[in-house]
């Protein structure tokens, strides 16, 4: 794959989710789910993420210094990054639509209630775009995105559990009446990984 002349394949803005894979102590790529702060100041694009506890991504942040994210449109994809332990033996998903490798660097660290938290500071090394897509707006797909943000909330102390239920019985309705079958797979994957009714 060819390396894009700009080291940040998409232009970020807000909160944008990704995936990352990160290099673990058996060689294998580790798959989670990672949302991107972007911040323009000055001419200047900083790009920050916070891992929350002690997770894979965490460890293997600290022992590598860098990831690769990912950008996709697959639900599935984002299920499983998001709600379950994945390994994989090359970094890069088939469904990545584009790339980037960065180097990551600690710079806050703190707690939310019992939760341990670290925001690292994103580098651009190389990146590529592996397919130009014309965007459209899938109901269905945002509704299993943010099914799996609140499934990570659950029975977290400083989070209503009985609202994030409420929530995700929602998006199961938009799932349900909006989604592809590709969105109707994920949300059946998504209840097999999560218990939240």
């Amino acid at each position: 794959m060819s390396a894009h002349e700009d080291p940040w394949p998409i232009e970020l803005s807000g909160v944008t989710e990704s995936i990352v894979t990160t290099h673990g102590p058996n060689d294998r790529w580790n798959v989670a789910a990672l949302g991107l702060f972007s911040e323009h100041e000055q001419k200047a694009h900083r790009v920050t993420a916070r891992t929350w506890g002690r997770t894979r991504t965490w460890r293997n942040f600290h022992a590598r210094g860098e990831g690769y994210l990912q950008f996709t449109r697959d639900p599935l994809d984002f299920v499983e990054a998001a709600c379950s332990i994945r390994e994989e033996d090359t970094p890069i998903l088939d469904t990545a639509d584009a790339w980037v490798r960065v180097s990551v660097e600690s710079v806050d660290a703190g707690a939310n209630g019992e939760t341990e938290w670290e925001q690292w500071e994103l580098s651009p090394i190389e990146s590529s775009v592996e397919r130009r897509v014309v965007p459209t707006t899938n109901r269905g797909y945002y509704a299993v995105v943010e099914a799996t943000i609140a499934a990570s909330r659950l029975d977290v102390p400083e989070y209503d559990t009985d609202q994030l239920r409420e929530r995700i019985a929602y998006f199961e309705r938009v799932v349900d009446r909006c989604g592809s079958e590709r969105e109707q797979t994920a949300w059946t994957r998504f209840e097999e990984l999560i218990e939240w009714q």
